[in-house]
């Protein structure tokens, strides 16, 4: 630090940080930078602030910039490759720089362990988060090999065995986690999800999760039978009447949850919320009976309410996947369901 002045207001920013005021330490690291534009310090800080704040763009810019700075240093690529693939939600594209990032990363990393866990973790979430499951558990491979205990590596490692249906074998991750980590919630409610799937009574599992981390996992919204099939039945009556008709050759059902046998016929996630069968209307031929043939459209209780963090918003949610799955019957892919926000 350039001098004790420089010093006090970095000691500020960390604490304002720390506290939650990421507007004070923005401007702490500003002050600083007046002094001393190229702190690689200050500019950190400053990176960290307008992330903590929600402005990603100024947070990647000012790693740019780190990393124009010092452009051996692996610490500035994996910073802004943290903040692509964990701050994307389900933006493709930025998970897809974060990944091109690490590969930039990787030789600037080369022979340091630390650097290379951090390195494969990372490279996991984000293909967690593209579906790219296999390729996920070969870099957690990597990375638990380093680390065996890491929660996280483990909890993206349970993850991955969950979505390909590993049931078994995710299991005993969470089980292994939850014994060593009991205060993670996340271990608690995959837990819930595979006795579910096994017929089991899965309320200890999800109340669990809800007590250590009740804004990241409230009760589930439940609708008896009944009401479940009235708020589809609405959201059918409201759906455009250009596709209406097309409902006519069409079955809607209700299931708790995807099946095995859903999962190993279509590749699906056990966490889908619906899913269309059947070939969509736009590919039949008009002289091929088999193309004719019912489709099915299913809908998945269990996984829909726990969505849903309202009676509103299962409602809404309902109607919306039911749109989604009708899209899919009309012939419409995932990107143009995307921009007519039916995702």
């Amino acid at each position: 630090m350039p001098n004790a002045r420089f010093a006090q207001l970095f000691e500020r920013a960390e604490d304002a940080l720390e506290a939650g005021n990421p507007d004070d330490a923005l401007r702490l690291a500003e002050e600083m930078l007046r002094e001393e534009p190229d702190d690689v310090d200050a500019l950190d800080l400053k990176a960290v602030a307008h992330r903590s704040g929600g402005d990603l763009q100024e947070a990647v810019d000012t790693y740019e910039r780190l990393r124009a700075l010092e452009p051996q240093n692996p610490a500035w690529v994996l910073a802004e490759a943290d903040l692509l693939i964990r701050e994307a939600e389900d933006d493709r594209e930025l998970i897809e720089q974060g990944l091109e990032l690490l590969e930039t990363g990787e030789a600037l990393s080369a022979g340091d362990d630390e650097l290379r866990l951090e390195t494969e973790l990372l490279r996991a979430t984000a293909l967690n988060q593209l579906g790219d499951f296999t390729d996920a558990l070969k870099s957690l491979a990597v990375a638990l090999a380093l680390d065996p205990h890491h929660p996280e590596a483990q909890l993206e490692q349970g993850q991955a065995l969950f979505e390909l249906g590993r049931f078994d074998e995710a299991r005993r991750v969470y089980q292994a986690l939850a014994a060593e980590y009991p205060d993670e919630p996340w271990a608690h409610h995959y837990l819930g999800l595979l006795a579910e799937r096994r017929g089991e009574d899965p309320r200890r599992h999800f109340e669990k999760a809800t007590a250590l981390a009740p804004e990241e996992f409230p009760p589930a919204v439940r609708l008896d039978p009944e009401a479940f099939d009235r708020a589809v039945e609405e959201a059918i009556a409201a759906l455009p009447a250009h596709a209406r008709p097309h409902l006519d050759n069409c079955v809607i059902d209700v299931q708790p949850i995807p099946s095995d046998e859903d999962l190993k016929e279509g590749g699906l996630s056990p966490l889908i919320l619906g899913v269309c069968r059947g070939l969509a209307i736009d590919e039949r031929s008009p002289v091929e009976a088999a193309d004719h043939q019912t489709a099915r459209i299913t809908l998945y209780q269990h996984n829909l309410e726990r969505f849903a963090r309202s009676r509103d918003e299962l409602l809404e949610e309902i109607r919306i996947t039911v749109l989604h799955e009708v899209g899919h019957l009309l012939g419409l892919d995932e990107d143009e369901l995307y921009e007519r926000g039916l995702d």
